[in-house]
């Protein structure tokens, strides 16, 4: 029992200085509805894309103002986000069910038991942690769009590095780069590139060689940045970012997490459905609705192969779903801002506004200035997929008009997404790891910033390289 007096000593919360990233979509629905009475309405001509017949793009040049401009209700913000969310349903349903068989796998200890392992396995060189879990990561994020599943074990990253006579921010290192580089190059993550990917028409995971072999080099950058740190401090312990920060308490090393046959198995079964997913979508035209009929199977199998009582397993399973329900509604409110301006008859003029903007700039430039949209959008909206349904309805028709491939502007979306999340203050997940490492804000800035010039430099010249050479490495599209 706590006594009141204990009670009133202690100091009210002080409250967030940003808004929830809900409350943020919310008001730029608003605010997309009053936009509509100053816009004038406008519409570009469309057609079937040659790369997708069910997919209409616009006619470069065929844009004109609206006969008749359509005058809003002073609630139509609020009838349009049911619709927004009806018209953004196969993604939601998407995000509840990959939510719920990750939970499932988590439960069985089979992602903790390989991630446990590979800490263990790494940890008597520092260059093998460093390469090995940074890879592993990143992996995770490229793959099934793993973060928040990596926080558990950051006490064990922490206690591994100090016992190597490094500090952590080598830890902390690790986790965020894998994770950033596996969301800003990745190729299967339903909650980021797929959903891109869908709203500009293109085919899922296609592009995913090309994607690889960038995760590949972004992950080199990042093993040169942090290996070069920790080299750094293991020769002067007095140059460590943290040197100030007390460790002696807190990070126990945790009991082994046992790396069993059933567990091996159901991550050769996952690993095996993701393979089955890409080469069905590349080779017999699979989308969602085969994703999430391969995730149902994977999350059935782990629970055979795991030997889940049924009750048990249905209620992991709701409970996994039930933690992707902020994601599921951001998608759907960020979907009803598209839904607005298109009701608005304003989006077109917006993106024509846009372009004209960037005629003459040509492809090249016109690539960069969309990563640079999408990374100042990632510190408003930290939620890849909500800002994915914010900004790809005017990047995609945006990238037809200036000379862009699709599959460029989706990359442009994953790098301003991805490698941003490794630092937006905004985010929860960046405040809370930090807060598990006992690592100062100030001082994960200073250490993250010159790797984030490094991989920006590298993303610039990526999506040059796309625009110059997309048609030879299935960016053409």
């Amino acid at each position: 029992m706590v006594s009141g007096t204990a009670d009133l000593d202690q100091k009210p919360k002080k409250k967030g200085w940003f808004p929830d990233s809900l409350v943020l979509i919310f008001s730029l629905i608003v605010v997309a509805q009053l936009l509509t009475y100053v816009i004038p309405s406008g519409a570009f001509e469309r057609a079937p894309a040659p790369f997708n017949p069910h997919y209409e793009m616009v006619v470069a040049g065929s844009f004109s103002a609206a006969e008749e401009a359509p005058t809003l209700d002073a609630w139509h913000f609020l009838s349009a986000i049911p619709r927004g969310l009806a018209s953004a349903q196969e993604i939601i349903f998407l995000v509840f069910l990959v939510g719920g068989v990750i939970a499932l796998m988590r439960s069985s200890g089979a992602i903790d038991a390989l991630l446990f392992r590979a800490v263990r396995r790494f940890g008597n060189s520092p260059a093998l942690l460093i390469a090995g879990t940074l890879t592993l990561f990143g992996v995770g994020a490229f793959t099934i769009g793993m973060g928040e599943e990596y926080m558990p074990l950051i006490p064990l990253l922490v206690t591994m590095c100090l016992a190597m006579k490094l500090d952590s921010i080598v830890a902390m290192g690790i986790l965020w780069a894998g994770y950033g580089v596996g969301w800003a190059t990745a190729g299967t993550n339903p909650f980021g590139v797929i959903i891109a990917q869908n709203i500009a028409g293109l085919p899922p995971t296609s592009g995913l060689g090309f994607r690889i072999v960038v995760f590949a080099l972004c992950i080199l950058v990042s093993f040169q940045h942090i290996y070069a740190y920790a080299r750094k401090i293991a020769a002067d312990p007095g140059k460590s970012l943290v040197a100030h920060v007390d460790y002696s308490a807190g990070f126990d090393m945790p009991e082994d997490v046992s790396y069993t046959w059933p567990r091996r198995a159901i991550l050769l079964i996952f690993g095996a459905g993701i393979i089955f997913f890409v080469y069905g979508a590349q080779n017999w035209g699979w989308y969602i609705g085969e994703l999430n009929t391969i995730f149902l199977g994977v999350g059935v199998l782990t629970a055979i192969i795991s030997r889940m009582d049924p009750n048990d397993a249905a209620k992991t399973f709701i409970s996994g779903a039930a933690e992707m329900t902020a994601a599921a509604l951001l998608i759907g409110f960020a979907r009803t801002i598209e839904v607005v301006l298109t009701d608005g008859l304003i989006i077109d003029t917006i993106i024509n506004a846009i372009a004209s903007l960037l005629d003459g700039a040509g492809p090249s430039l016109s690539a960069i200035g969309m990563l640079a949209i999408q990374t100042i959008t990632n510190f408003f909206i930290p939620s890849g997929s909500g800002q994915a349904f914010v900004t790809m309805p005017i990047m995609s028709p945006l990238a037809e008009l200036t000379g862009v491939s699709q599959q460029t502007a989706v990359l442009a979306y994953q790098f301003g997404d991805g490698f941003t999340n490794m630092i937006v203050p905004t985010s929860a997940l960046v405040v809370g790891t930090l807060a598990l490492g006992k690592i100062p804000y100030v001082q994960w800035v200073k250490f993250v910033t010159p790797l984030l010039i490094k991989l920006f430099t590298l993303a610039i010249l990526t999506l040059i390289f796309t625009v110059q050479f997309g048609e030879y490495i299935g960016f053409g599209n």
